[in-house]
């Protein structure tokens, strides 16, 4: 059997295990990271940050480190190329891109200077040599709920600040059950395995630049405003990225220094960021104060669900952390309220961090509920079926493909809730107390325009060229396979070329709409491919290559609630005597949409789920109140689940079908880690009987709080 593209039908790709692409490559160190590309006459930069937290620069020492050996240039506000005032990127405005610009010291970590040497070790010396002075000022990094300069906007990254619908003081007043709760999550870093890294150079009048970047078009597009350029003159790449988890969606300071340095001095300039520098300039994720309100008659049906939740930005930007938003599509009530407001302080403007909002949110939430549930006596799977919504809670839009509830059914069959009993603090074994907890997931499901090009080859083969990233999640082996399925031909025909901003439009990988946005170009160029190609035609040399371009088709969908759901299930073990917390199993069921690829989307599930880990038990970032600066930045310090705390973990997924998605995918890399914090929380109670509220739930805190029902942490 033949098909119309002329080759032999293969059987479907999509839905079936595929390892990676690059694998082979990444395994042996054939993949070469921003940081390894190597190229002629390559110069490297080295910043300089500051080291005070708030205040102005009196003077920049630099006529001493520009003698020392190896040193080429030091680029600093008195000298460093100017960039576009007032600056809007593609994420919203980004005065931290302003580096270089004025003497202003926003912040502890500040970028004040830039050493561009013959080699790093020359530019590291150098830089440590600089000498640079300060009128330093007061500063405020101390966050806490009410602060006085708290305020709520009208807008975050990801809709409105606040929504409100019904009496809620009303409603809350009739409530047989109320459950009124405080929570707090600490600042929280990416930690991507790859450090930040950026070459950057001129090519005949055209910048050049190899970045790890989780997109190149947008990055590239980016850079030509920033720097007043054409956005044809600027190429951005970048082949392979070692992890991102949002932290390197948009311009960071090594990319933008590292374009000031090369239009200085004429050569190729790489910057690639230590450790430590990236606490301060690749972003990171607020800190929250929660406060959770719930209200429901004797059956455990909500009459009021009130979720208020504050973050901080910084003095340059107006970045929120939309923990309240979780709740928006989560459940039903008469009366519904969601508030996020925020507090600027002497702080760097935190960002994107994988599932930004629903991470924080959700602990806060689920947390509530399964209190919610223990107060009138239900299972807490059964007062969540109990408030399933026929429409978007507040948006009032139809939902359809919903499939929370379908999570939870078959979460709760395999990993044997049914047999659990649910008073806390029963169950022991030797010196540890046992519990089980669960909680829900969700994450909304989105699509940006892209744009792909899909040649037939004259050899029979297909080669797709789209501007997405692979961020370590197989976006190349689940393009390949979209392709495959949509042209009808074996998957091993088909080559895919990305993360080359020359190749046009296309998201980033972020917000779990990568996969999505770039699959519904490569089938519409598919499409088109297929309608005009003769069966058994002689290509020409060049081959046939048709241009795909989703604008319209995005613009077109129909306003409706769409989200991927799942169900989290936790078992934990808890020494009350020394007060370790340790993680059985967990089980994690998730609606998602169409599965590309199981063996890669089971690891994106497990992923994030260790990510919920890690929040729950260890990740903290102490912010020193005296210096301003992070007391903890580096690994040492900064403690994040490695391999001995990760038990058991199982992923697995349930078909909801969605008839009118064009599509089909919902997105992956986010759902993981929603709901994973609150379900291992809400073991720990069962285990204890203590409500542990603020995260992580560290040894001394579980020590404080002691053992028995009523007691919280």
């Amino acid at each position: 059997m033949t098909t119309s593209t002329g080759v032999a039908a293969a059987s479907k790709a999509v839905g079936t295990a595929q390892t990676r692409r690059e694998g082979l490559a990444k395994v042996t160190g054939a993949a070469r990271y921003a940081g390894e590309v190597p190229h002629a006459e390559l110069a490297h930069g080295w910043v300089v940050l500051s080291t005070v937290t708030r205040g102005r620069i009196l003077a920049v020492e630099d006529a001493p480190v520009r003698q020392m050996p190896g040193v080429i240039a030091v680029l600093h506000h008195q000298n460093a190329p100017r960039l576009e005032e007032g600056f809007v990127g593609t994420l919203g405005p980004d005065a931290s891109a302003q580096m270089l610009q004025h003497d202003r010291v926003p912040y502890a970590g500040w970028p004040v200077a830039l050493v561009v040497a013959e080699t790093s070790e020359q530019a590291r010396e150098a830089a440590d040599a600089l000498v640079v002075r300060y009128d330093t000022e007061p500063h405020d990094v101390g966050f806490a709920a009410g602060h006085p300069d708290s305020y709520t906007p009208d807008a975050t990254p990801v809709g409105p600040a606040r929504t409100e619908k019904g009496d809620v003081e009303g409603e809350l007043a009739a409530s047989a059950v109320v459950v009124d709760e405080q929570y707090e999550t600490p600042e929280q870093h990416h930690s991507a395995m790859e450090p930040h890294a950026a070459m950057a150079r001129w090519d005949n009048g055209r910048l050049e630049i190899v970045d790890s970047s989780q997109g190149t078009f947008v990055t590239a597009n980016d850079l030509a405003k920033l720097f007043s350029l054409d956005p044809s003159a600027v190429r951005v790449r970048a082949e392979h990225v070692g992890g991102a988890f949002g932290s390197k969606g948009q311009m960071r300071a090594h990319l933008v220094l590292a374009v000031m340095a090369t239009t200085v001095i004429g050569r190729p300039v790489r910057i690639a960021l230590t450790r430590r520098q990236m606490y301060s300039l690749v972003g990171h994720r607020s800190p929250t104060a929660q406060r959770v309100r719930l209200g429901a008659d004797a059956e455990g049906r909500l009459r009021v669900l009130d979720h208020t939740s504050l973050s901080r930005t910084s003095q340059l930007d107006e970045f929120i952390e939309a923990s309240a938003n979780f709740g928006r599509s989560m459940y039903d009530a008469d009366a519904h309220r969601t508030v996020n407001s925020v507090v600027k302080l002497d702080v760097p403007t935190p960002n994107f961090m994988r599932a930004p909002g629903e991470a924080p949110g959700s602990f806060a939430l689920e947390s509530a509920v399964d209190e919610l549930a223990w107060k009138c006596g239900l299972d807490p799977i059964e007062l969540r079926a109990r408030n399933e919504p026929e429409v978007g809670p507040v948006s009032g839009l139809p939902v359809e493909a919903r499939g929370l509830m379908a999570c939870f059914h078959e979460g709760a069959r395999r990993f044997g809730w049914a047999d659990r009993d649910p008073r806390p603090g029963l169950r022991r074994e030797g010196r540890w107390l046992l519990g089980t907890g669960t909680a829900g997931a969700g994450f909304f499901v989105g699509a940006f325009p892209s744009q792909a090009a899909l040649t037939a080859e004259a050899d029979g083969s297909f080669t797709v060229r789209i501007a997405a990233s692979d961020v370590g999640t197989g976006a190349r082996t689940a393009l390949a396979q979209v392709a495959a399925d949509a042209l009808d031909v074996d998957a091993a025909r088909v080559r895919v070329r990305i993360a080359d901003s020359d190749f046009g439009n296309a998201w980033l990988g972020g917000g779990s709409m990568g996969t999505r946005s770039w699959s519904w170009a490569v089938l519409a160029a598919a499409r088109e491919l297929r309608e005009i190609l003769v069966p058994g035609a002689e290509l020409p040399a060049e081959g046939v290559t048709v241009r795909s371009d989703t604008t319209e088709a995005v613009a077109g969908q129909a306003a409706r609630e769409h989200h991927s759901h799942g169900a989290q299930f936790a078992e934990v073990a808890v020494d009350v005597s020394s007060g370790e917390v340790r993680v059985r199993r967990m089980l994690g069921i998730f609606a998602a949409g169409r599965i590309i690829n199981p063996l890669t989307a089971r690891s994106q599930f497990i992923g994030g789920m260790t990510g919920g880990l890690s929040m729950a038990l260890h990740e903290e970032a102490i912010r020193d109140r005296t210096t301003g600066a992070l007391a903890n930045p580096d690994f040492a310090g900064y403690h994040f689940a490695a391999h001995a705390d990760v038990p058991r973990i199982e992923a697995d997924w349930v078909e909801v079908p969605d008839p009118n998605d064009p599509v089909g995918i919902k997105g992956i890399g986010e759902i993981g880690i929603v709901g994973a914090a609150a379900a291992i929380a809400n073991a720990v109670w069962h285990a204890t009987g203590v409500r542990h509220r603020t995260l992580p739930i560290r040894p001394d805190r579980v020590l404080l709080a002691g053992e028995g029902p009523g007691e919280s942490a």
